[in-house]
């Protein structure tokens, strides 16, 4: 079978690159975007400026107001962010007719075949770069090899703005002297467990036998097994590219400035987590059949309530109806709430037979809906709500390159 080549490609600081384009002065600064330093919630994503003092994207707020206090805070903009994600998905399409967006600053591009267009893979990889610096004002770092495991270590060894081949039986080499935890997948809790057994490098996964990690991680062993030796294993790496399933849930949470217990502030929240819950369905095409409510309390106590309808549907107004009655019956009416959740899965086909039991109200909201969609589109998700909602707008927080491979979540 003839040799594959992939292109990983990162778009570098994403978020804040994106935030320069509209303030130029913010460039070289140390700027953090997620919201004000001193208050809860998490880090969106840091400039390279502000990564010199230890920030990094998933850091609380406050430690990183801590680590870099002179640094510019600020909210961000979904709409920029993802009206940039799109035009990075239209040079990329320029050059594969297979990519797979990993997440909203990163893809896989499967270049097989093109080097007739494009050259050879240094030379398609340069294009590409100047490319995207021309038609979004954006650079990337692009990782190229044949296996799309082995490209994404290698574009994140390219950071910032750089290219990164690593040649064709080069793949094990170049992982070796890596720490482990530069496999994807390896999070915390798997990169402990293999310090304990004195795993600190790829190399020395590598070294270790295929039967003795099935022992000691079960399936995830053997994918770790393939993954040292530069193969794609285990997870989203076992499909072909470009075969993406699709999200298994949507979910979006609210974590609160200030713990409340105000009704209608609780409420209008979750009229809001609701509809961003069902837009994103129908960004997707889903219709989920369970929904589950998420809470939080000042303790830190955590409850999840889910219910099975009787029907898979995409709508705000039947989402929010359910986690209404969910929150009514699980919330003490006095107890403070520090953080809330909604959450839709068991995706399944719309019934087709019940607008006839409802009176056609369904499609009407359909319609009214798929309006109101456009409308955030074109001015913005705060454009248009929900009544019930209106109390409980705030700034949706995106992350950069957040994981959603069922082996990047298994911790």
């Amino acid at each position: 079978m003839a040799a594959r080549t992939f292109f990983h490609v990162d778009m570098d600081a994403f978020f804040v690159s994106v935030e320069e384009l509209f303030d130029p002065s913010l460039k070289g600064k140390p700027v953090i975007v997620g919201g004000k330093g001193p208050e809860r919630g998490v880090v969106s994503a840091a400039s390279y400026a502000a990564r010199k003092y230890g920030v990094h994207s998933a850091m609380p707020l406050r430690r990183a107001y801590a680590l870099c206090p002179h640094a510019i805070f600020l909210e961000g903009h979904r709409e920029r962010y993802a009206e940039y994600s799109r035009r990075v998905r239209r040079v990329l399409d320029e050059f594969s007719p297979v990519v797979e967006m990993a997440s909203i600053d990163e893809a896989c591009l499967d270049m097989s075949g093109t080097a007739r267009l494009f050259g050879p893979p240094l030379r398609a990889a340069h294009l590409l770069h100047e490319r995207m610096k021309e038609q979004t004002g954006l650079n990337c770092s692009i990782g190229i090899a044949g296996a799309r495991m082995v490209a994404k270590v290698a574009s994140d060894q390219a950071k910032p703005n750089g290219v990164l081949w690593v040649l064709p039986g080069m793949e094990a080499a170049f992982l070796a002297p890596l720490e482990v935890r530069k496999i994807p997948g390896v999070g915390k809790v798997t990169e402990r467990r293999l310090h304990d057994i004195g795993i600190r490098r790829v190399g020395d996964l590598a070294s270790l036998d295929e039967a003795f990690l099935e022992t000691r991680f079960g399936k995830w062993g053997l994918a770790l097994a393939g993954k040292a030796h530069g193969l794609d294993a285990g997870g989203w790496y076992d499909t072909p590219a470009g075969e993406d399933e699709g999200p298994k849930s949507i979910s979006h949470e609210r974590t609160f400035g200030q713990d409340t217990a105000d009704p209608e502030v609780l409420e209008a929240t979750l009229a809001r987590l609701a509809e961003m819950v069902g837009r994103r369905l129908r960004e997707h095409g889903l219709h989920a059949r369970t929904v589950q409510l998420k809470l939080r309390d000042h303790r830190f106590h955590t409850i999840t309530r889910a219910r099975s309808l009787d029907h898979a549907t995409q709508l705000d107004t039947e989402i929010f109806a359910e986690i209404r009655r969910l929150f009514r019956a699980a919330w003490k009416p006095g107890t403070k709430i520090r953080l809330l959740g909604v959450h839709a899965s068991g995706f399944d086909a719309p019934a087709a037979q019940l607008d006839l039991l409802d009176g056609g109200r369904s499609e009407r909201w359909r319609s009214v809906l798929a309006a109101a969609d456009r409308i955030r589109d074109k001015f913005g998700d705060a454009s248009v709500s929900l009544a019930k909602a209106l109390r409980g707008r705030f700034r949706e927080r995106v992350h950069e390159a957040q994981p959603r491979r069922d082996e990047e979540r298994a911790e």
